[in-house]
């Protein structure tokens, strides 16, 4: 009997040595995990297509940015941002951006994508949506695993988890290249409307904006503003204005869809 206990005490001793160590693990990127683009080209990406990175304006704050993209999977698979230093940007944005991701590819299709900004209209109450923004709530686990230290680095926590999470305005974008859709992009840190301009101009950087059809007239996934004075939205998948000049450089980026055309 007492070698017995002997070997089961060393076996549970030897576990909770270990146990740090597995659970550091788990903090970690997995590796080979299929990515439609790597941290430091994202990263480049989208430091130059926001104002404080020398980058054009955007129409909103012209604010520093988070970007992140999952995988087909729904997996997180790399996360940036444009500014300097952590806390240049919103430090709320680094779990906004990645719902955006999860949102924008677990609601698009191989033959047809949408944009996080075509589900406003369809999530007000009395719409089509109504409620979908609390369906698949995000796991606080996921999005605040590890140290901070190593977030929106190569090595962020997040990375290699599926997080969840529905957001229902502008800023997240699914990624097609030529046979597919390959997972999406969030962008956050900005009004709405341009965090969608910013995750445009992003996309079609990375080459991949092969979108093959979307609920937006000609434009695919754009973002549509037809939203009235009545709140409704012709289209059913509108999203409304922000204050400054995002709807503006929408339209002229192909970003955009102004409601007339839509009507």
């Amino acid at each position: 009997m007492e070698k017995r206990s002997v070997r089961a005490a060393t076996a549970i001793f030897t576990a909770a040595l270990l146990m740090p160590a597995v659970l550091n693990a788990q903090d970690q990127p997995q590796p080979g995990m299929s990515c439609p683009v790597d941290h430091d080209k994202l990263a480049d990406i989208l430091k130059k297509s926001v104002k404080p990175g020398g980058g054009p304006s955007n129409g909103g704050l012209d604010n520093n940015e988070w970007a992140a993209v999952v995988n087909r999977q729904g997996v997180v698979c790399a996360i940036a941002y444009s500014g300097g230093k952590v806390d240049d940007q919103w430090l709320g944005s680094r779990a906004i951006a990645a719902e955006k991701a999860n949102t924008a590819n677990a609601f698009s299709l191989k033959d047809k994508a949408i944009a996080t900004a075509n589900l406003y209209a369809g999530a007000q109450p009395g719409g089509f949506l109504f409620g979908a923004a609390l369906g698949n709530p995000p796991s606080p686990e996921a999005l605040y695993a590890g140290s901070p230290d190593n977030f929106g680095t190569a090595s962020d926590p997040m990375v290699g988890k599926p997080i969840g999470g529905t957001i229902v305005f502008g800023g997240g974008l699914a990624l097609y290249d030529g046979n597919g859709i390959t997972g999406a992009l969030g962008v956050s840190g900005d009004s709405s409307c341009a965090d969608h301009n910013v995750a445009w101009r992003v996309r079609h950087q990375l080459g991949l904006d092969r979108v093959p059809a979307g609920v937006s007239p000609n434009m695919k996934d754009a973002i549509i503003y037809d939203i009235g004075p009545d709140g409704k939205s012709p289209s059913g998948f509108g999203h409304p204005k922000c204050n400054g000049k995002e709807d503006q450089i929408a339209v002229d980026l192909g970003a955009g869809v102004s409601g007339n055309v839509v009507r």
